[in-house]
């Protein structure tokens, strides 16, 4: 089944043909004495193989020297892709798809066969951040990013349960040694407009500055679309000797989503004609409001030795209004799910009324040592520990599911929210997440290195249930639990050249069944899932660093999945599911200004051993997988003056259910963007989205309600630097 896609042999021999190289045309502009910071080129610069990376090893390997598959995603790159959000940008990544949607607070990923925001960490600053129901929702917009790390396979050692797919850490703007300033603004298609500016540098021979804002707004691709978003950060960095430095940093975000939860599909199919059609209630809402604080010290007593600590503080405040699932009713008088309706109408449910408030305190220290044993022979040696204490309390109208109502596929009212119970608080829990770490690596000579570490970790949580006897608040305490995991990994580099690293790892891992912070009553019994993994690949890089080249082979194998195996029979933690695939991406700078980054998988995810309600899912794959995908982008610097981006995303068909009975098609979309330099310090832009108009689901809400795409859209945009 790996195989069974002929897209990657198409792809990568394309990239073959392009690898005669010489000059790097991405130095064209800078060469003749312009603002490369304006015209964004794309080259590998921050995100070379030889440059060291925090997100796969706490020691500070580069990618060539970690035994794992890390790749990052410049900032200046994403920005001059076009990519509109944090998701757009990270499924640019090899192996990385998006599963958003509004229940998840529209960020979570796919990855090596897994899904989901227990599967996929979501990291900023390598910080974890604590899903609660399944839901994150910062960092909110790409013009803060200074690039975002992928890191593929387990990276439950490094950061804890819930990542076994992989880990994603988005790293924020920093203050710079030097006085730069951004700025763009734009307005496009769906009446989308946007705003962003900022600017860092020093303020004096020990403080540092930055600062960055972004607004961003449009009518959306569908009916009552709207949407708009506002974030803000600031950050300070005073460094009073060589050796020891403080940074402050504060974001804010503040979302106002667009409120569509999807098209229902008509006849098992999507119509056209309800393209634009949004179900959802006309006074639907949604808002997310996300603060964050650090303080980090990093301190260099001596030339074997440094110190780190940072302290944070992040604050979530989500609300949900809406009327949610639509389906489709048939001639016989039934939907997909089994409800009865009135023939050719969409029957509409889940009224549902949600507030998030969570609060997360954290702290997470570390002492490195590097030490020579013997000639030849180094060590390097990390440890520390992390500790963080959630608060969340989940309000909800649960209780008052009563409005389903039948409409017109094709001319309806809306209508408005109707709520009967009112939203109010229903349950809260408090997690502490404890956990110590090591990691250790021993260089044998200039071409061997091992590299290991091992994690333990306590997560207790306790949950309280929130009823209201005659009018009055009462918390009553439901359940304790401590989940305890210890998990490890150890690899093997093998440097044949500097610029050449062949690798391999076994890795371990933990996944909760739910969401840690909100595990539930009928998950409280049980401990949580764990997986380990096997990888084995290549880095190259070449051409003088023009030229970077990986290939990752790996198995997956996760179990205690939670299933009752027959309708009567107990919930039992049982079965196995797995995934294994090959990754490979190629980036080139080629004469003539020409330059190519492109990306593919193949894997076969399945369900090994894996039996419930009755139904034997074994051979399956699990929703939300795609088994294939790929990325290309194409850049040509035409002139000095004028560059062509162009790129291609594809993704391959997915299942929205155990049984596969509810396929997702791939599809594969086009963007591109015509660049033209002003000035030295402007350019102007011009965005295509989806080329070719392409209808095309992003993910699937329920068996038959597909998150569509963008249709084919034109944005123009004006970009300046100071």
């Amino acid at each position: 089944m790996l195989y069974r896609n002929g897209f990657g042999q198409a792809l990568w021999g394309g990239a073959a043909l392009l690898l005669g190289v010489g000059e790097a045309g991405a130095q064209k502009l800078e060469g003749q004495g312009a603002d490369a910071t304006v015209l964004v080129v794309g080259t590998r610069g921050k995100q070379a193989l030889d440059t060291p990376n925090a997100t796969a090893s706490r020691l500070g390997l580069t990618p060539l020297e970690t035994p794992a598959s890390i790749v990052s995603l410049d900032g200046d790159t994403i920005r001059a892709r076009g990519d509109l959000s944090i998701v757009d940008a990270q499924t640019r990544a090899p192996g990385i798809a998006s599963v958003a949607n509004p229940g998840n607070g529209g960020t979570a990923l796919s990855a090596r066969g897994f899904s989901g925001q227990g599967s996929v960490l979501q990291l900023i600053d390598g910080v974890r951040l604590f899903p609660a129901a399944g839901t994150i929702t910062f960092p909110t917009d790409p013009w803060m990013v200074e690039r975002i790390d992928v890191l593929s396979g387990p990276a439950s050692v490094l950061y804890g349960q819930g990542a076994l797919g992989g880990a994603v850490n988005v790293v924020m703007r920093k203050p710079t040694a030097e006085t730069h300033g951004q700025a763009e603004i734009g307005y496009g298609a769906q009446d989308s407009f946007r705003a962003a500016a900022g600017i860092g540098g020093p303020l004096g021979d020990t403080l540092g500055y930055r600062v960055d804002a972004s607004y961003r707004r449009s009518d959306g691709y569908v009916d009552r679309g709207h949407s708009d978003s506002v974030a803000l950060s600031g950050t300070l960095k005073w460094t009073p000797s060589p050796v020891f430095a403080v940074t402050v940093r504060g974001d804010h975000g503040d979302q106002r989503p667009i409120t569509y939860f999807g098209t229902p599909l008509i006849d098992g199919r999507l119509d056209l004609r309800v393209r634009e059609r949004n179900y959802n209630v006309g006074d639907g809402r949604m808002r997310f409001r996300d603060d964050r604080a650090s303080v980090r010290i990093d301190w260099t007593p001596g030339a074997d030795i440094s110190l780190s600590n940072i302290a944070y503080y992040l604050t979530s405040d989500r609300f949900w209004r809406n009327l949610e699932s639509y389906c489709w009713v048939a001639a016989s008088g039934s939907c997909a799910d089994g409800s009865a309706g009135a023939p050719g109408t969409i029957r509409r449910s889940s009224n549902y009324g949600i507030r998030h408030d969570q609060t997360q305190w954290g702290d997470q220290a570390s002492v490195t040592w590097r030490t020579g044993i013997a000639p030849g022979i180094a060590n390097a040696l990390v440890v520390g520990g992390d500790a963080n204490l959630v608060r969340f309390t989940h309000e909800n109208d649960f209780g008052s599911d009563a409005q389903v109502d039948a409409v017109d596929p094709f001319a309806f009212d809306p209508g408005r929210f109707l709520d009967t119970q009112g939203i109010a608080p229903r349950y809260r829990t408090r997690t502490t997440a404890l956990a110590v770490f090591a990691e250790d690596r021993v260089t044998l000579g200039p071409k061997w290195s091992v590299v290991g570490a091992v994690r333990y970790e306590e997560n207790q949580v306790r949950r309280w249930a929130i009823a209201y006897p005659g009018g009055a608040r009462q918390d009553s305490f439901v359940f304790e639990k401590t989940f305890r995991n210890a998990t490890w990994r150890a690899g093997i580099v093998y440097q044949p050249m500097a610029t050449l690293s062949l690798y391999g790892q076994y890795a371990t891992g933990v996944d909760p069944l739910g969401t840690l912070t909100t595990v539930s009553t009928g998950q409280v019994a049980f401990s949580n899932a764990r997986g380990h993994q096997i990888e084995a690949g290549a880095k190259w890089l070449f051409l003088n660093g023009r030229g970077t080249a990986t290939l990752a082979a790996y198995r997956i194998v996760k179990t205690g999945l939670l299933a009752q195996r027959t309708l009567s029979s107990p919930v039992e933690q049982v079965g196995q599911r797995s995934a294994q695939g090959v990754e490979a991406a190629v980036t080139l700078d080629l004469p003539q200004g020409f330059g190519i980054d492109a990306n593919g998988t193949l894997l076969d995810a399945r369900f090994d051993d894996f039996r419930s309600g009755g139904a034997d899912y074994t051979g399956r794959t699990p929703p939300d997988v795609p088994e294939a995908l790929a990325n290309l982008w194409l850049r040509w610097d035409a002139t000095t003056r004028v560059q062509v981006r162009a790129g291609l995303r594809y993704v391959g068909r997915r299942f929205s259910d155990n049984g596969n009975g509810f396929p997702v098609p791939a599809y594969a979309t086009v963007d591109g963007t015509l660049s033209y330099v002003l000035t030295p310090r402007m350019a102007v832009d011009v965005r295509v989205y989806n080329l070719f108009d392409k209808a095309y689901a992003v993910t699937s809400y329920g068996d038959q309600q597909w998150i569509l795409g963008r249709p084919r859209s034109l944005d123009v945009g004006l970009r300046a630097a100071f």
